[in-house]
């Protein structure tokens, strides 16, 4: 079983949790909650187990640090919905691993009460290969949100959309390292090794 819970990236001088927002939040003792690696200028990783973050507190986050964020919601490690947002309010969202993607968001039929017979039957394959296309026409149009979102946070990005676009259409083992990924594809300055 892989990591389900939240990726939460700002650019601080000090610890994410000290953000007042988690205040009233903090994690239970035994709920995970560390920081990645911190990039050069501060921009820091938080991730956290589910039931702690809410989007909602995206805002509150830009508000306290002043710059634009992004969090990723990750499911099980196979696929991640990303959401940035800048001081200005502008926002976007991309999904990670979109193949898994689109498989999550089937349900199974009303009329079939096994899942695996639904996920076995033809039916489910042409639900998933709908829903596959309909999230693979948002690629561009969140590639593009994205880098302005990089610009905003100023980051000199070089970064070419088509580059951004590949890689949301990428399938990894996990999406936290896409979402890594990501984050360097936009020219966020990577992390020293430790």
């Amino acid at each position: 079983m892989g990591f389900s819970g939240h990726l939460v990236f700002a650019r601080s001088q000090h610890r994410l949790l000290e953000a007042p927002l988690f205040a009233d939040i903090a994690p239970a003792p035994g709920d995970e909650a560390h920081e990645w690696p911190i990039r050069p200028g501060g921009w820091r990783t938080l991730q956290l187990e589910v039931g702690i973050w809410e989007y909602e507190m995206l805002s509150g986050l830009v508000e306290w640090t002043g710059a634009p964020a992004c969090v990723a919601h990750v499911t099980d490690s196979g696929t991640a919905l990303v959401t940035g947002l800048d001081p200005e309010g502008r926002h976007w969202h991309a999904w990670l691993n979109p193949d898994n993607a689109a498989s999550a968001f089937l349900r199974t039929a009303a009329d079939v009460g096994d899942a695996g017979v639904w996920v076995d039957s033809p039916e489910f394959e042409e639900a998933r290969a709908r829903k596959r296309a309909e999230l693979e026409a948002e690629i561009p149009a969140n590639a593009g949100r994205a880098l302005a979102w990089a610009t905003a946070a100023g980051v000199r990005t070089t970064a070419e959309q088509h580059h951004i676009e590949e890689l949301l259409r990428t399938h990894a083992t996990f999406a936290e390292d896409l979402f890594a990924s990501l984050l360097d594809e936009l020219d966020f300055p990577e992390a020293p090794f430790a």
